[in-house]
């Protein structure tokens, strides 16, 4: 067959084959390009992620416990001998990931005396340490590093950080003694000690500086009375020395994981390799890491978001690959009596396959090839596609002569004509696809799935759902036509009779089920990112009930007057927690022996109140709101859990729970699955109405403060918190009472914001962005392949009713008559199966991962209603324009030449 002769059949037929180049170059795009923009994302996310935490949560820290060295060599000499062989053992996968790595050894923190310690009556334990790699990252500011030639009787040589050694007062010189005390604190003697010099880091950001106790500040006393705690850098010598003569040391290995090293691909791998190093580290050894924390929540986020993905794309390559067929049948049935002459002219029953098949090599494997380049331009690593790429390009190739051998070797039958009963063997297919679609619907949903792997049920129950959709769709459309059109001929006026009798008659079989999977994929990506969206929004509630929250300690009474008097504050309600209490069956403190719990103890009316200044759209259970002070047990609302074991033990309506040091009696008055402030996954909580507590010796002090208003100033809320913790402390009856912690505050709108920032959250808003446009571009490109389909048919009919005297206005009515229902089955068909794929799919999509652990709620969203009457105008403003295009092209006076078919 010519070379020559083929292309010219291309030129000739131009439209067609560009169509079905267009399809086969998106469809290897999206295969190429698509997931490498994924994993670009993945990278960043991750990037983001582990660049969100503390650098020291990415270390690695092997330690010996506190122990006179036993070792023949010494201390710092074994620190080093381990050193390389601690790296050497980890998994490779842990050890690739290792940029950074430091060892220190040192003594435990001795007190320290000298004059000019005593000018300032400071109190001090100093701790020794010898640190390798301090000189390159600090700089001397006064003095000398402590020398590391030992000599017997010279003082130990300690070099601080200057500005620790400004705050105690110390400078280069300073004499002091370094010893034990007795269990009175008294001095008991020791070894001469002297500031050898003061130094300042080139960087603080260098994780040299992360090891603990720190070296750069000052460690505060947990209470009063207590020392303050300091260390020291000593030279390896006069360690070694020390160690040698029985002082306990400790060796501390620490290797930290880059940033830039973590691949996310690879980080089911990382995971498991530090889950090996947690179960084989030395028994001489304690290894501590939090870097599979993060790691950990990142991999959720990611198999949740890559299974999602796989539902959307399915959804997308299904509605290509229905186009790529409507493209194919389109071409072959405008060359069909091309095909029909080339059998009559004697040519063989493949000949207008060879002839196909010569055509389509020209075309699609080049636009395969330059599709798949395209996607080799996006950022990121590869995925190994190439097997999807060379399938994809030979179906594609093979799918236009495939389509020529089933041309009929007669001639052309009239296709609007549709039997009012359907055929056995078809109505059999039809009855075998809604089956097999319900039973991979159950199968799914009994089974479930593995996250992060593309499951072939997974992929094929929203294919098959909407392919069973479009055919219920398909049984139903005819019947209320037929009505319409009988009550239309009784009428005035043709346009709508003939609209109607029309519409009820044409073929739309394989464009309706394009357009349902391409219109389902968009509502379901609308679907599934308004739940999530509606789900953060009430993880971020649960979090923080309110505007603001402050957390401490204990906050004083007057606490909540200070901070209603701040500017912006409108509302403001008392708090306390407690966890781990357990419950009694009396009021002695008799055990109940069915396990700990958590203790909320609110304020009903006025968490009712905050709430409902905060618009968090939280209620308070009536129990809790409006209960009372009064004899018997407080009605308390507790968790599933807790109310079952209370009822096997006979506590029901009596039971006795701690709280700050007092035992209050409750009853169960209700239960909740999850409460706000508490964790999502507790389930072991009683929740108490503080209104309602009886009159003790103690009131109990709240932990937490819960704040309505806007605007707020997070720092006055904290200045106000650190001062009510204050006067709590002053306010206390006992004396040294251990230092508080200052007081944290969080607002609903940052952790709203952290909960969709960060993370995945970017592959999350790319999946649902190219979903929902991608289907809704998709599904307006199989809407005009459905009019195009039938082209040639209205224009004839044009042509005889314009002969007739039929009006341009009128002729677009009746365009839209006919138009109108075939546009509003595939849309609203297609936003049904989006609206309930969700309800069926969200059980198994680990969609929690993005919600902090709160369920994703998918349920009817009334913008959707909105969204889809849009689509459907558009979509039908956009058929009208389509055909109007077609026919200014087509001529019409051209279409009713004799035997033309249609």
């Amino acid at each position: 067959m010519s070379v020559g002769a083929a292309v010219r059949r291309v030129r000739a037929y131009g439209g067609q084959f560009l169509l079905l180049a267009v399809l086969t170059l998106v469809v290897t795009l999206l295969l190429s390009g698509v997931p490498r923009l994924v994993n670009r994302l993945a990278e960043q996310g991750l990037r983001a992620q582990l660049n969100s935490e503390p650098a020291a949560r990415r270390d690695l820290s092997y330690s010996t416990r506190l122990e006179p060295a036993t070792s023949q060599r010494t201390a710092t000499g074994n620190a080093v001998e381990r050193f390389e062989a601690l790296a050497a053992d980890m998994p490779p996968q842990v050890r690739s990931a290792v940029t950074e790595k430091w060892y220190t050894v040192e003594t435990a923190a001795t007190r320290v005396v000298g004059p000019d310690l005593a000018a300032r009556k400071l109190l001090v334990d100093l701790g020794l340490r010898a640190m390798p790699d301090i000189q390159s990252a600090s700089t001397l500011v006064e003095g000398a590093w402590p020398s590391e030639t030992y000599v017997p009787d010279r003082p130990i040589e300690v070099a601080l950080d200057v500005d620790v050694a400004r705050k105690l007062n110390l400078r280069t010189g300073s004499q002091l003694r370094i010893g034990r005390t007795d269990k009175d604190g008294n001095f008991l003697g020791g070894d001469p000690l002297q500031v050898s010099g003061l130094f300042r880091p080139v960087d603080r950001a260098n994780g040299i500086w992360d090891g603990l106790p720190q070296l750069l500040q000052i460690i505060e006393p947990i209470g009063d009375g207590q020392p303050l705690g300091v260390v020291g850098v000593v030279a390896q010598s006069v360690l070694n020395k020390r160690a040698a003569e029985g002082w306990p040391v400790q060796t501390n290995w620490r290797y930290r994981l880059g940033v830039d090293r973590v691949n996310a691909r690879d980080l089911d791998q990382l995971i498991d390799g530090l889950q090996v190093m947690q179960r084989t580290h030395p028994p001489d050894l304690t290894l501590t890491q939090g870097a599979d924390v993060p790691l950990r929540a990142f991999a959720a986020q990611i198999d949740a978001v890559r299974t999602l993905l796989a539902v959307i794309a399915a959804g997308v390559l299904a509605t290509l690959a229905g186009l790529i067929v409507l493209a194919v049948g389109l071409a072959t049935r405008r060359r069909r009596a091309e095909f029909v002459l080339l059998r009559a002219r004697g040519g063989g029953a493949t000949a207008g396959a060879r002839r196909s098949l010569a055509e389509s090599v020209l075309v699609v494997p080049v636009a395969a090839a330059l599709g798949w380049w395209l996607g080799t331009l996006f950022p990121g690593a590869p995925d190994p596609t190439t097997p999807y790429l060379i399938a994809v390009t030979v179906l594609v190739t093979l799918a236009l002569p495939v389509a020529t051998l089933a041309v009929p070797a007669g001639g052309a039958a009239r296709r609007d004509l549709i039997r009012v009963r359907p055929s056995a063997r078809r109505l059999t297919g039809e009855i075998s696809l809604l089956l097999l679609a319900g039973l991979a619907a159950v199968l799914l949903r009994r089974r479930g799935l593995t996250l992060g792997e593309v499951d072939p049920l997974l992929v094929s129950v929203p294919v098959l759902l909407a392919i069973a959709a479009a055919v219920l769709a398909l049984r139903a459309y005819p019947w209320p036509l037929l009505l319409v059109s009988r009550l239309a001929a009784r009428t005035r006026g043709s346009v709508a009779f003939l609209g109607t009798a029309r519409a009820s008659r044409a073929a739309i079989a394989a464009p309706l089920v394009v357009v349902v999977l391409a219109i389902g994929t968009a509502a379901f990506c609308a679907v599934v990112a308004a739940g999530v969206d509606a789900s953060r929004e009430r993880a971020a509630a649960q979090i923080v009930p309110a505007d603001a929250v402050i957390r401490g300690e204990r906050f004083a009474p007057d606490t909540v007057d200070e901070l209603g008097r701040l500017p912006g504050v409108r509302a403001v309600t008392r708090v306390l927690f407690e966890d781990d209490e357990r419950l009694a069956s009396d009021e002695i403190g008799t055990d109940a022996a069915i396990g700990q719990t958590d203790v909320l103890l609110i304020d009903g009316s006025g968490w009712d109140t905050v709430a409902r200044e905060a618009q968090t759209g939280l209620s308070v259970p009536e129990a809790l709101r409006t209960a009372q002070p009064g004899p018997g047990p407080l009605p308390a609302i507790v968790s599933p859990a807790i109310a079952a074991d209370l009822a096997k033990v006979g506590l029901t309506d009596s039971a006795f729970i701690s709280v700050q040091g007092e035992r209050y009696q409750f009853r169960v008055a209700g239960t909740e699955d999850a409460f706000p402030l508490l964790a999502a996954k507790n389930d072991r909580f009683v929740i108490l109405p503080w209104q309602a507590l009886p009159t003790r010796t103690t009131t109990p002090a709240p932990t937490s403060l819960l704040i309505a208003g806007d605007p707020l100033d997070a720092e006055a809320l904290r200045v106000a918190g650190d001062q009510g913790q204050e006067r709590y402390q002053r306010g206390g009856a006992v004396a040294g009472r251990e230092r508080l912690l200052g007081v944290t505050v969080d607002t609903r709108a940052d952790v709203r914001r952290g909960l969709g920032n960060g993370g995945a959250n970017g592959i999350l808003a790319f999946g649902f962005m190219a979903g929902a446009v991608g289907g809704t571009v998709l599904g307006l490109l199989a809407i005009a392949f459905t009019v195009l389909a039938g082209a040639r048919s209205r224009g004839q009919v044009l042509s005889r009713l314009r002969t007739l005297g039929l009006s341009r206005r009128q002729w677009r009515g009746l365009l839209l008559v006919e138009l109108t229902p075939l546009v509003a089955v595939s849309v609203l068909t297609g936003a049904l199966v989006g609206a309930v794929l969700p309800l069926l799919l969200n059980p198994v999509l680990g969609l929690t991962a993005f919600t902090s652990g709160v369920p994703v709620r998918v349920a009817f969203e009334p913008s959707l209603v909105a969204a889809v009457l849009a689509l459907g105008a558009v979509a039908l403003g956009f058929a009208v324009a389509v055909e109007a295009l077609n026919n200014r092209r087509l001529r019409l006076g051209e279409v009713l030449r004799l035997g033309e078919e249609s």
